[in-house]
């Protein structure tokens, strides 16, 4: 218990960093791509976001922590309750918030009070800009959600799973907020295979999602154990490739601890995971 309160420290600490930064980069202590807020953007772009969408966020909701687009992935329909584990500045909620429209809601929760502050000042743009009043922030541990049971529609998380030291207990989570029925969309980061002792010792790498990950087989193991169904993984190896490309100060340190003639993108992945919690449980005799 001692050891997964110290991960949490350290992951609030950095987070708590880039919130009052504005923008960040793994190199800079946050999970994925970013620097600035044009890099944010370009990456927002590269994954899949739409460009209308990302000119409608309040300013600097995107801070470049994406590793996916699981807005997309859950294909949002009007009127539905949406939830979004570490929400950040409120980049995901704020897009979601208008896909479910007046008469849905979209709520995230985020550990750090300094993302919760964030967050909720830029609900107040997003009221004025939009007219709805369907988002909320709540501060809270996704291993314990601030969530009634089976109050929930739609899950979504933006690579954050793999920063909880206790990742069965989050998937266990899921499983009882979501309504029967309800689906789970997740982008994360995930390893193909071990990486080497001195990449999962770099704090930086831990609070850059990379040394938190575990293996695609794992994450579908615990969406399992967690009682959902229709699991579903699909691997997204271009991010990687991109952060790559960019010079990402994490990823440059990451490439330099890796055997030689591998890259990163031999040991790291991000992934796309959808689920559904049974719409009835199952009766016996």
């Amino acid at each position: 218990m001692d050891q997964q309160q110290t991960v949490r420290d350290t992951v609030r600490q950095g987070y708590a960093a880039i919130a009052e930064s504005g923008v960040a980069g793994c190199g800079s202590g946050g999970c994925c791509g970013g620097g600035t807020e044009d890099s944010a953007t370009a990456l927002a772009q590269a994954i899949g976001y739409d460009a209308t969408e990302l000119t409608e966020l309040p300013e600097g909701a995107n801070m470049g922590l994406s590793c996916g687009n699981p807005t997309a992935l859950a294909s949002l329909q009007s009127g539905e309750v949406v939830l979004d584990l570490g929400s950040g500045g409120g980049f995901d909620v704020f897009i979601a918030g208008r896909k479910v429209g007046p008469t849905g809601r979209a709520i995230g929760v985020d550990m750090t009070a300094e993302m919760l502050g964030k967050a909720r000042k830029n609900a107040e743009s997003y009221r004025d800009r939009t007219g709805m009043d369907n988002v909320e922030f709540r501060l809270g541990e996704i291993e314990h959600l601030p969530v009634p049971d089976n109050s929930v529609d739609v899950i979504i998380s933006n690579c954050v799973i793999n920063l909880s030291p206790d990742k069965p207990q989050v998937w266990r989570e899921i499983a009882r907020v979501l309504k029967p029925g309800g689906r789970v969309a997740v982008s994360d980061l995930a390893l193909r295979q071990a990486l080497p002792v001195e990449v999962m010792q770099m704090v930086e790498a831990l609070v850059g999602c990379v040394a938190g990950a575990v293996t695609i087989a794992e994450n579908e193991s615990m969406a399992k154990a967690a009682g959902l169904e229709a699991v579903t993984l699909s691997e997204k190896p271009g991010y990687i490739e991109a952060m790559t490309e960019v010079n990402d100060p994490l990823y440059q340190q990451v490439i330099a601890a890796l055997p030689e003639g591998t890259s990163a993108a031999d040991f790291v992945v991000s992934l796309d995971i959808s689920a559904r919690k049974p719409a009835a449980a199952a009766r016996c005799c």
